[in-house]
């Protein structure tokens, strides 16, 4: 192979709609709620992602409102903080049934990919 395929990869996203076409689950809430189960912390999970605290709050309450269930559990600390946020039991099943869809997905297309990065290679530059 020439260095076209060190310049280039060929890449691919899943993610669930509703029947409205509305996206509901991709990588980036996925990876959200992925570290909220990890950390116990939507604060601390959204500081990890760069993503601003009030628009994260907004969309996973919309998600929750197209899914029609809850699938993160807020608590506030007592006198001395210490709140948390957890991944409803529905939360956790939705996370752990995308990463296996992804898992599928990315092994179906691997050899597709490969094959395709030969195409592109054989092609040179396009």
């Amino acid at each position: 192979m020439n260095n076209l395929s060190s310049k280039y990869c060929i890449k691919h996203k899943v993610w669930i709609e509703n029947k409205e076409g509305q996206g509901l689950l991709g990588d980036g809430k996925w990876e959200l709620l992925k570290l909220i189960n990890e950390k116990g912390s939507l604060k601390a999970a959204i500081e990890e992602m760069g993503w601003g605290y009030r628009s994260t709050w907004s969309k996973l309450k919309d998600l929750e409102k197209r899914l029609d269930f809850a699938i993160i559990e807020k608590s506030r600390g007592g006198i001395g903080g210490g709140g948390q946020t957890v991944l409803t039991e529905k939360g956790k099943a939705l996370v752990n049934c995308f990463q296996e869809l992804h898992n599928e997905v990315d092994k179906m297309l691997k050899v597709t990919i490969e094959n395709y990065s030969k195409k592109l290679n054989q092609i040179g530059n396009f």
